[in-house]
């Protein structure tokens, strides 16, 4: 097989191919990317949770809704290139295609570069906001600095696999981030155990697999043989593709920030109940973590798939999606969340010793694991809309859906009735609004989307 067959084999046909199969197909490499992603970040909690002791294991879940917070807008911005690049692909606009490939790769080191400035200043002053008790503030704060430090590698690996993921190919990245993983899980060992290094060492061991990821993924897009080919000297932003991908990307980005800041006034509200409670919240969240695999495959699958049938002016097949879609993620992760939760207490013993710290798991793992499915399903028509080019709308349903809601819930219910169990209650409760919201929203711009393009 020549390189030039090899090469128009990865790619995908979304708009007229067999749509399960395709689904299929594109889902599960990119299942197991994320299977991968949220099994290192596991194995660095568990590492430092079974041999560093539950403040090490609470300082590091402390961190995650910061991270997810300054992290949010670049993984925005990625969104915006992977769907300039799919329409693109959908109009067989091949100048358009290498344009949009550069132009996506600049942003990623720029955004890189910038991210690590904000990490580096910022975490220190974003924990103390947020009320990190006393005991494991130190060790969040050397955490933070040092993931930050990895910000360019992360961010040009998810640019990448964005730009790959465009044209249907997720089994490569997967292969790349599988080799990635393996190192760190072994570094966590040689770092923690082997040197002693504590919550540092996990860090450094994520940075480390995180550049090997990033040089793999360049080194393999530098090799295409197809408009998706990169050269390294012609990296510079194509000012048409720039405002395309900033006008996607930063309410995509925006949204994501939205939801970290809610999160991070769930944590800050959690860390008042001390580390034993920060510990068990940070177990279950990485449980929790697992039960957005499935979610978060069929999720990047409709906004590419439906980037490709805007760009090919097919409305009908867009709505198909919606349902096709809606169904897969919900019953997937429906399945998911409930054997995590129904054999809680033995997956959470893979992080922690301790049955306090369990058992304030548990909590989470009731209100949200088991609840899981109805966030499966409010990210569909959103990450719907985005495809057929309405990014900012989604952004003002999770604005009043989900900020809205749990930022005015924590100030009056949870404030009446300071329990765990009282704060987790919001989570479903914001879902449910939001999913309504949204679906009502996508109905309507689906019309506007119809109309414009039979006009």
């Amino acid at each position: 097989m020549n390189s030039n067959t090899s090469t128009k084999s990865r790619s995908m046909d979304m708009v007229n191919g067999p749509l399960i199969k395709n689904i299929f197909i594109f889902a599960m490499p990119l299942m197991v990317t994320y299977l991968l992603q949220i099994a290192f970040n596991a194995a660095d909690q568990m590492v430092v949770g079974k041999f560093c002791g539950e403040k090490a294991l609470a300082a590091v879940g402390v961190c995650l809704p910061l991270v997810n917070l300054l992290v949010s807008l670049f993984n925005g911005l990625s969104t915006g290139a992977n769907i300039i690049i799919a329409v693109q692909l959908g109009k067989n606009e091949k100048e358009g295609i290498r344009d949009a490939v550069h132009t996506s790769f600049f942003v990623a080191l720029t955004g890189g570069a910038l991210l690590t400035l904000l990490g580096f200043f910022l975490s220190g002053p974003l924990l103390r906001f947020m009320g990190t008790p006393e005991d494991i503030i130190s060790k969040s704060i050397s955490y933070m600095i040092i993931y930050f430090l990895g910000s360019i590698p992360l961010t040009v690996y998810t640019f990448g696999a964005a730009i790959l993921r465009a044209k249907g190919d997720t089994l490569r990245p997967a292969i790349y981030l599988s080799i990635a993983g393996v190192l760190n899980v072994l570094l966590n060992i040689l770092f923690v155990v082997g040197f002693k290094m504590d919550v540092e060492g996990v860090a450094l061991a994520t940075v480390i697999s995180e550049t090997i990821s990033a040089v793999l993924i360049t080194i393999l897009l530098v090799k295409e043989n197809d408009e998706m080919k990169l050269y390294l000297n012609k990296i510079k932003p194509n000012p048409q593709h720039l405002a395309s991908i900033l006008k996607i990307g930063i309410p995509a980005g925006c949204q994501g920030m939205l939801w970290a800041v809610s999160n991070i006034a769930i944590q800050s509200s959690i860390n008042i109940f001390g580390s034993v409670a920060v510990a068990g919240n940070s177990a279950a969240q990485n449980i929790e973590n697992f039960c957005y695999v499935g979610m978060q495959s069929f999720s990047q699958g409709i906004t590419t798939f439906t980037s490709q049938c805007a760009g090919a002016k097919e409305p009908k097949k867009i709505r198909k999606l919606l349902f096709v879609f809606s169904a897969l993620t919900s019953v997937i992760t429906f399945a998911v969340g409930f054997m995590f939760y129904k054999f809680g207490p033995f997956f959470l013993g893979f992080f922690t010793d301790s049955p306090e710290v369990i058992e304030a798991g548990m909590v989470r793992m009731f209100y949200v694991v088991f609840f899981l499915w109805i966030n499966a399903l409010l990210d569909i028509p959103a990450l719907s809309m985005r495809g057929m080019g309405y990014s900012t709308t989604p952004v003002i349903a999770m604005l009043l859906g989900i900020v809205g809601v749990r930022l005015v819930y924590i100030a009056t219910i949870f404030k009446a009735h300071t329990t765990l169990n009282t704060l987790y209650l919001c989570f479903p409760i914001s879902w449910v609004i939001s999913t309504l919201v949204l679906f009502i929203m996508w109905e309507l711009k689906f019309k506007d989307f119809n109309k414009k393009i039979t006009v």
